[in-house]
């Protein structure tokens, strides 16, 4: 395996991973280490490199097992959704094939983190839950369960950060992660709401509608208003009509709200065969 290859492909994904991984860098292996050498000990001086750059406790551990077992459901729906012929339109088609990509990328990245063979930990998925969903015979339905796995990652990751704030590099991988899937969710909700002629779904996240239930409600509704002890509503929001309830949706849309650990297991589980 080629070294310069491995840091490439971690670069993509974080971009700041060359320099984390300072005593890595091309020129130290340009400068230091023969090509010979350098194939010989590639495995052992990366694992150490990534040890050490990616240093973590065990409760960071914890979180990149559970956040692994959300990227393997991800990765493994759309690649199944890619590969189901006749499921996605033509002109959506990129969309979902660049978020395969970037699930991948995740997993592998989780997976070195972890030093986990590939897909070793992957867990076996039925998308249909039983024969609920049409998940790869319907772009519907593809794309309703595509928003609410993405709408779960969001909240996911940012229930976990709680838990990373001893974990500096780890919390900042995360983060990074985080914008991503919000980045996913986006987009397919508005793919959702293009082919269901639907003004009702929008980018974002109001109150806490939306479908299914426990992605949007849980111990800490998206329907919150108070941030940091702070109501919102108590702020100065002239500009923002006060009709129709407008600036409470509005106060409800501008922050997410986190998932517990079980919240977010509980919404996965039924995905997952036993």
């Amino acid at each position: 395996m080629n070294l310069f290859n491995i840091l490439d492909q971690f670069e993509k994904f974080d971009g700041d991973a060359v320099d984390r991984i300072g005593y890595t860098s091309r020129r130290f292996f340009l400068n230091k280490i023969s090509s010979k050498v350098a194939a010989a000990a590639t495995p052992v001086i990366l694992a150490g490199a990534i040890n050490k750059a990616y240093a973590q406790s065990a409760d960071a551990v914890e979180v990149l097992k559970f956040a692994l077992t959300l990227e393997y459901l991800e990765n493994e729906f759309y690649q199944l959704g890619n590969d189901a012929s006749g499921l996605i339109p033509d002109m959506y088609k990129p969309v979902f094939e660049q978020i395969e990509k970037h699930e991948l990328a995740h997993v592998k990245f989780l997976e070195s983190a972890l030093k986990i063979d590939p897909f070793a930990a992957k867990p076996t998925f039925d998308f249909t839950v039983g024969g609920t969903y049409a998940a790869f015979t319907n772009f519907d339905t593809f794309v309703f369960l595509s928003h609410a796995f993405e709408d779960t990652g969001v909240r996911a990751y940012k229930g976990q950060a709680g838990t990373l704030i001893n974990d500096p590099q780890i919390l900042e991988y995360a983060l990074q992660v985080h914008s991503v899937e919000a980045r996913h969710a986006s987009i397919s909700r508005k793919i959702l709401a293009k082919i269901r002629n639907s003004k009702s779904i929008k980018s974002w996240i109001t109150l806490d509608e939306g479908s299914p239930a426990p992605v949007y409600k849980g111990s800490n509704s998206e329907a919150t208003i108070v941030q940091g002890g702070l109501n919102l509503l108590d702020l100065d929001l002239a500009g923002i009509p006060d009709g129709d309830s407008t600036r409470f949706k509005a106060a409800t849309e501008a922050f997410d709200e986190i998932l517990t650990k079980q919240e977010t297991l509980d919404i996965a589980t039924p995905f997952i065969k036993m």
